[in-house]
C-alpha cells in the first residue's frame, strides 16, 4: 500500500513538504508507504480544453500529468499539498491538478483524498475549500482530521513549531491509515465497491 503525496510547492523542502512529511511519518507507523511527488518550480501549463483526453486518455500536452497519471494504480490514497498563495492554491498546482483530474480521474475514483495547505497567517481554509473540490468531484472519499489540515509558519523551522498543526497532520495520516485499511478489509470480505450510474451531464438551458 502506498499514498501519493503531491508537493503543489516550488520548494522542495519547505513549510509543504515539512506538512506532508508529518502525515508520511504517521503513515509509516501503519505499514503505508508514501511518496512525495514534488511539481516543482518549472511553468505548468493549464488545461487548453481540446478534450483530446477523452479519445487518448491522456493529456495532448505531454509533460509530468502524464507521466503521474500512468503511475496512478501504483497508489491507494493520495494527498495534496499547497502553498497559500492570495487565498488560493499555488498556481502551477491548480493547473496540474486541473489536467492531471480531468485527463485521469477515473483512475482516482475511490481512492481515499485529502489535502493540507501551509500559509503564513491567513487564507488557509479558502485554499483548503479549493483543493478539496478536486475530490468531491472524482469520487473519492475525503479524509479529515481534528481541524482544517493547515500549518502555520514562513518556513520550514516554523512549522516545525506549529504543535496543533502537526497534530492535525499526525491525525490526518491515521485517519488515511484507518480508511485505507478499512477499504482493503471490505474488499477481502467481499463488499463490492458503489455501483455506478452512466454519467448524465446538462447545462442550464437544455
Amino acid at each position: 500500500m502506498k499514498v501519493l503525496m503531491i508537493n503543489g510547492s516550488p520548494h522542495r523542502a519547505g513549510c509543504t513538504y515539512t506538512a506532508l512529511s508529518e502525515v508520511a511519518k504517521t503513515l509509516a507507523k501503519h505499514g503505508i508507504e508514501s511518496e512525495i511527488f514534488n511539481i516543482g518550480a518549472q511553468p505548468i501549463s493549464g488545461c487548453i480544453a481540446c478534450r483530446s483526453c477523452h479519445k487518448t486518455g491522456k493529456c495532448v500536452i505531454d509533460d509530468s500529468v502524464n507521466a503521474l497519471n500512468a503511475r496512478m494504480d501504483e497508489f491507494c490514497g493520495m494527498v495534496i499539498g499547497s502553498p497559500v498563495y492570495y487565498a488560493g492554491p499555488s498556481g502551477q498546482l491548480t493547473a496540474f491538478l486541473d489536467r492531471l483530474f480531468y485527463s485521469g480521474k477515473l483512475g482516482m475514483t475511490n481512492m481515499p483524498g485529502a489535502c493540507v495547505v501551509s500559509c503564513r497567517r491567513g487564507g488557509a481554509s479558502a485554499a483548503f475549500d479549493r483543493l478539496n473540490k478536486y475530490f468531491t468531484i472524482s469520487n473519492m472519499p475525503v479524509v479529515s482530521s481534528q481541524y482544517w489540515n493547515q500549518v502555520h509558519g514562513s518556513a520550514a523551522e516554523d512549522v516545525l513549531q506549529d504543535e496543533e498543526g502537526l497534530q492535525t497532520m499526525r491525525t490526518l495520516g491515521e485517519n488515511m491509515a484507518w480508511l485505507i485499511k478499512c477499504i482493503e478489509a471490505g474488499k477481502s470480505a467481499g463488499v463490492p465497491l458503489p455501483a455506478r450510474e452512466q454519467p448524465v451531464r446538462t447545462d442550464f438551458i437544455r
